[in-house]
């Protein structure tokens, strides 16, 4: 089991941003887009439990993922359970039918170009997200996988100091989901 520590940030001025990752060293990969198709258990209402269940492509790969409730703590803490299966967009579409024939309803599709970078901040590979996500705008998350529970205030701290050296201050608390839910509860 693993857990994944993460905050996100809104962003005013991208390129300020991508320019103190080249400073740090950040190894860039290449911006890619992802498409997130959130889903809602037929007998519990996610929200209520604050979960969240996935089905993402990013190009062609896809992936099925969990996270479960957040944890006590500044940054987001949860529980992460992810799983890749087949490439393809025919294969997401089996994947999300499967589902709606378990009963599974789509409630939210968000879609992002994102560029990741990799940085090494105390004992933990740091993966940081420069995110344009559709209708809701710019951020930049900052990502560490902790191992165990006995990991977690460490890799924290890993993410505060990297948020810190970056100057990243306007802390955006909400999910893209969550975001996304907003703004149509606010267009009806």
């Amino acid at each position: 089991m693993g857990y994944e520590v993460e905050l996100k940030y809104r962003l005013a001025d991208c390129d300020r941003l991508l320019h103190q990752l080249a400073e740090l060293g950040a190894v860039a990969c290449a911006a890619m887009v992802q498409e997130d198709v959130y889903l809602n258990h037929p007998s519990r209402d996610f929200a209520q439990t604050h979960e969240a269940v996935r089905i993402r492509r990013t190009g062609t790969q896809n992936r099925l993922t969990y996270k479960g409730p957040r944890r006590v703590g500044f940054a987001k803490i949860r529980e992460e359970i992810e799983i890749p299966f087949s490439d393809g967009e025919a294969v997401f579409e089996q994947l999300a039918r499967l589902f709606d024939n378990l009963g599974f309803r789509p409630i939210a599709r968000v879609k992002k170009t994102r560029r990741t970078f990799h940085l090494k901040e105390s004992a933990f590979q740091l993966d940081i997200a420069v995110d344009f996500a559709e209708g809701l705008g710019s951020f930049a998350e900052l990502e560490v996988q902790a191992a165990s529970e006995a990991e977690l205030a460490a890799a924290q701290a890993a993410v505060l100091a990297v948020a810190d050296q970056l100057g990243l201050t306007e802390v955006e608390p909400r999910t893209y989901l969550r975001m996304v839910l907003q703004a149509q509860a606010e267009s009806k």
